[in-house]
């Protein structure tokens, strides 16, 4: 049953998945959802509002999609979706139905355009308030050397968390 959760509930938890097996980041434009799997992003506040920041690098589907659409969900998974996770996180979007081929479900979310992911733990889901670029000038060599020497630089999302909700009966398995 999924029930409403203050965005900060559960924080730790999230944090090592996003940093383990990743998260859903999902967007939307013209009928077709896609997702990826981030492994870095915020979670805070910020201008006295709970912010969600992550990072898309404008070569991603999903890139796209946000910003058509000014939203996105982060979808937090269970161990049950790993492999979803690896799939996700391994193929375009632009040319592949990911969902169909992980075996994933978008479903509508409460309050913005973009759906969440059926059968993860946590949502969240949040209209972007603003947006900056990542500038290589401002950034020390080691972190340009190792995230960036394609060139491709993020895109960083400020996201408001306009709901944040979990599938209580699944909790524990945030532990």
């Amino acid at each position: 049953m999924l029930t409403d959760i203050r965005y900060d509930e559960h924080f730790a938890e999230v944090m090592q998945i996003l940093t383990s097996r990743g998260l859903f980041l999902t967007g939307t434009a013209g009928g077709k959802a896609n997702t990826m799997i981030i492994g870095w992003g915020l979670i805070g506040s910020v201008w006295g509002r709970p912010i969600w920041t992550v990072l898309v690098r404008p070569s991603r589907y999903t890139y796209q999609l946000i910003e058509q659409t000014g939203d996105f969900t982060i979808s937090v998974p269970g161990a049950d979706l790993e492999k979803a996770c690896k799939l996700c996180g391994s193929v375009s979007g632009r040319d592949r139905d990911k969902l169909a081929e992980a075996g994933l479900r978008a479903v509508p979310a409460r309050k913005v355009k973009s759906p969440v992911i059926d059968g993860c733990l946590v949502h969240y889901e949040c209209r972007v308030l603003h947006t900056n670029d990542i500038q290589p000038g401002t950034l020390i060599q080691p972190i340009i050397t190792g995230a960036y020497r394609s060139g491709d630089y993020h895109r960083v999302y400020w996201g408001e968390i306009v709901a944040s909700y979990a599938d209580i009966d699944r909790l524990p398995e945030l532990k």
